[in-house]
């Protein structure tokens, strides 16, 4: 099981990590200025499937193969890079037509994949879960419980806070506008996973 110092951190780090500004969270607002806060709200199950899978991967990946396959890692984050520049692009045509648009962005099967391919989860498996976490079941399902309850309520936070554009009651910010800073957020975060995997 994990030490009341290991739970402290853990809590710790993902409440900090999940917090910022990153592809997920860009999509998860995204997502709530479109549709409102109602509709959104199913995308959180879909973050918390891509999390869950994409850090279970990390963190066994780290405990097994890491020394067999150094290269790995790098790769991977190449492979992110340009699926979140590829989401930056989208996220920015599909600006133009806010706010009532009826095209299909930020939906399940996005957010999931760029949950899946976030480099926050790489974070959470390598660093932040104790490596007790990918060697015992109990620690394992701890920890998970310990994501699931700080991840959820901090996603229904990003939609609140696009639904709330979108509704108007920021009406000092422009929906539009907010849409494609997003995509420039997810732009230079694909910057900058690429530089790191290639330096």
């Amino acid at each position: 099981m994990l030490s009341a110092t290991q739970i402290a951190l853990l809590a710790a780090g993902v409440g900090v990590v999940l917090v910022t500004p990153g592809p997920t969270n860009t999509l998860l607002a995204s997502a709530g200025l479109r549709y409102g806060l109602r509709r959104a709200l199913p995308l959180i199950g879909a973050e918390l499937t891509g999390y869950l899978i994409a850090i279970s991967a990390w963190g066994r990946f780290f405990a097994r193969v890491a020394d067999a396959w150094p290269w790995l890692p790098s790769l991977l984050r190449i492979a992110a890079a340009l699926y979140i520049a590829w989401l930056a692009v989208q996220m920015w045509r599909a600006a133009v037509a806010l706010p009532g648009s009826t095209q299909r962005a930020g939906n399940l099967r996005t957010l999931f994949v760029a949950t899946l391919l976030n480099p926050k989860a790489l974070l959470f498996g390598g660093t932040i879960f104790p490596a007790v976490a990918f060697m015992e079941w109990p620690a394992y399902l701890f920890s998970m419980l310990i994501f699931v309850a700080l991840a959820a309520p901090i996603a229904f936070g990003w939609i609140a806070f696009g639904a709330a554009l979108g509704s108007g009651r920021l009406g000092w910010l422009e929906p539009s506008k907010v849409q494609r800073g997003a995509s420039i957020v997810l732009g230079v975060f694909s910057l900058s996973l690429a530089w790191a995997a290639l330096h």
